[in-house]
């Protein structure tokens, strides 16, 4: 059997109020709120995050290739996908591609990986900006979702599988984009409206005939597109069961684009029971339907961090602060130098350090050193280390300092001491954090981040991050 065999979806901790729009611009806004990517983050950091909560639920899989898709990569011309490849430590036999750049593609690359051969490692990701006090702004969102696809095997058998697939295709110009603008822009939603209709319709029609299952079997439904007005009329003639279209967060994320069908259909998976059809509807530049079905496997697993626990766990954003994340405003920098480009011969050599935050372990007296050394620092061993990863490990806060000088692209900058389980011990910079809650003892755990770009490259490596207990 071939299928889903895990699923995870990332949410960025901060969320923008969209009642705090108009506060500043006296228009625009909303109600509800908004999930923002940190200023360190992107979609490749996001993709990341997302990719080891899918593989932290099935630590045994090994994928033979990753897809990444986003309309929104952090580098052109250079494959955005290996970089989640490195910070996964994944064998350089596994292929790594970027796929595709429209709203389609999300979507579009889960199905063409359930319909492959091999275990592929599907990323989503997708960062929405638009105009300040614009539509876009305030209800686009940011996040990732990840899904491991493969053959059922032992430690990772198969949660869900597609028992049936369609798509309608059309081309018409309701939502575009030109290379290297932010904005997009958008054609009258009446139009819009009048062609996801018909065709939505049509995909869904086929998808539940290539399933053999009735639209009342449907237990849940997935109906996502930047065209709310049209995913509304769409999920109104599915003639689907009462309650069985889902909360697409909409209100609590806003749209996340091309990721946002992965992020609501691994946030299903996560509630779902064995033997529930589950159904996806997509709509940008046609109708995409993708019907599941629930295995007693799922019964089981387990999800390592549910989208609907980071939904609820986000933390407020100034409206000011998030326009100069999006620079939008260019405040004063604080008065030091800017940092210089990163170099790549040292970047490569220091890869596994760098990107997967792979130290070293005295195998004599178990000594681990951060970053890697070949002298051990507990009775001078040379050259007889291992590698060892701490990337998964949390830790706590032995010291902290908030330094405001040092250059920041959003200062000031968090430094703690952070001593974590197991030994080892390392200075790191903070992140999604409020200084005037941080207190020695915390305990944090660690994330991929961009920690600043000179020369149009971007500087990944590892910060710390509280853990927060879920609410409620």
């Amino acid at each position: 059997m071939r299928g889903i065999l895990s699923a995870a979806g990332y949410v960025p901790f901060r969320r923008l109020r969209r009642s705090a729009v108009p506060e500043l611009l006296g228009t625009g806004g909303g109600k509800g709120t908004r999930s923002v990517a940190s200023h360190d983050e992107d979609t490749t950091t996001m993709g990341l995050e997302a990719a080891r909560l899918a593989l932290g639920s099935v630590p045994a899989a090994a994928p033979s290739a990753l897809w990444f898709s986003t309309p929104a990569p952090a580098y052109a011309d250079k494959t955005n996908a290996t970089a989640i490849h490195a910070a996964l430590r994944l064998p350089a036999e596994v292929a790594a591609f970027d796929l595709g750049g429209g709203l389609r593609s999300g979507p579009g690359a889960l199905t063409a990986a359930l319909s492959a051969a091999g275990s592929t490692l599907v990323v989503l990701a997708d960062q929405r900006d638009g105009l300040p006090g614009g539509p876009d702004e305030s209800f686009g969102g940011d996040a990732a979702a990840c899904f491991l696809v493969g053959e059922d095997g032992p430690g990772a058998p198969v949660i869900a599988e597609m028992v049936g697939s369609a798509s309608a295709t059309d081309e018409f110009t309701d939502r575009w984009r030109s290379p290297g603008e932010r904005r997009s822009k958008v054609w009258e939603e009446r139009f819009g409206e009048t062609r996801y209709l018909p065709l939505g319709r049509d995909a869904w029609s086929r998808a539940l005939k290539a399933a053999a299952v009735e639209a009342g079997d449907v237990n849940r439904v997935v109906v996502t597109s930047m065209h709310g007005r049209a995913a509304k009329a769409v999920a109104a003639k599915l003639g689907v069961g009462e309650g069985a279209v889902v909360d697409d967060f909409s209100a609590t994320v806003g749209q996340a684009g091309a990721a946002h069908p992965g992020l609501v259909l691994a946030s299903v998976l996560e509630q779902a029971r064995p033997g529930e059809t589950i159904a996806l509807v997509h709509l940008a530049d046609g109708a995409d339907v993708m019907v599941l079905r629930t295995t007693e496997a799922i019964g089981t697993w387990t999800s390592v961090r549910p989208v609907a626990e980071q939904v609820e766990n986000g933390g407020d954003l100034p409206y000011g602060k998030f326009l100069s994340w999006r620079g939008m405003l260019n405040p004063e920098p604080p008065r030091r130098p800017e940092p210089l480009r990163v170099q790549s011969p040292p970047a490569w050599r220091a890869e596994d350090w760098k990107f997967a935050f792979v130290g070293s372990k005295d195998r004599s007296s178990g000594a681990i050193h951060l970053p890697p050394s070949r002298v051990s620092m507990q009775g001078g061993a040379v050259d007889d280390m291992e590698p060892i990863s701490l990337a998964g490990t949390p830790g706590t806060i032995a010291t902290f300092t908030i330094d405001r000088i040092a250059y920041s692209p959003s200062p000031p900058i968090v430094f703690a001491v952070v001593d974590f389980d197991g030994g080892g011990r390392y200075p790191v910079e903070l992140t999604d954090v409020d200084a005037d809650d941080l207190k020695i003892g915390d305990r944090v755990e660690m994330t991929f981040r961009r920690l600043y770009s000179a020369d149009g490259i971007h500087d990944y490596f590892w910060k710390a991050r509280p853990i927060r207990a879920r609410r409620g």
